[in-house]
């Protein structure tokens, strides 16, 4: 009888270890995204400079070189169900959209020299269904 008790409590000692390795693993994942997604929705549907748009450009590129996001032949990162994320930036200088690998090719040195005063907002934002990361932002010249 003792024995089987120590079998049972065993059993249950396991299963309650392994839901709790489970729940610090979903944890540690959602804090993660919710790390990420801060460094971009901080400017959604707010106003902000040129320069922090080069932050954002930034951020993103560097967020698809670390998790090896690919390219396409026209050298820009192809979307993926996960990790990838996508910036576009609309001028309404010359009423073009521009991505933020066209950017990013022209220097962001260069850009935040002619735009650093100019006023963008974030007028759209995707997330991965898989994730719940940022995936997309589309981001408008408002001034």
């Amino acid at each position: 009888m003792k024995r089987i008790i120590c079998i049972i409590l065993v059993i249950v000692i396991c299963i309650v270890i392994s839901i709790a390795y489970a729940y610090s693993g979903y944890k540690k994942e959602y804090n993660e995204v919710q790390n990420f997604n801060s460094n971009f929705s901080q400017y959604i549907d707010k106003e902000f400079y040129g320069n922090e748009l080069a932050t954002i450009i930034n951020r993103a590129i560097d967020n698809n070189e670390k998790n090896k996001i690919p390219k396409d032949s026209n050298g820009r990162y192809i979307e993926d169900e996960m990790y990838s994320i996508k910036v576009d930036i609309y001028i309404t200088d010359n009423e073009t959209t521009y991505s933020m690998e066209t950017i990013n090719l022209g220097g962001i040195s260069n850009f935040v020299s002619y735009y650093s005063d100019v006023k963008f907002k974030c007028t759209k934002v995707e997330y991965h269904k898989k994730t719940n990361r940022i995936s997309y932002l589309y981001i408008e010249q408002i001034s």
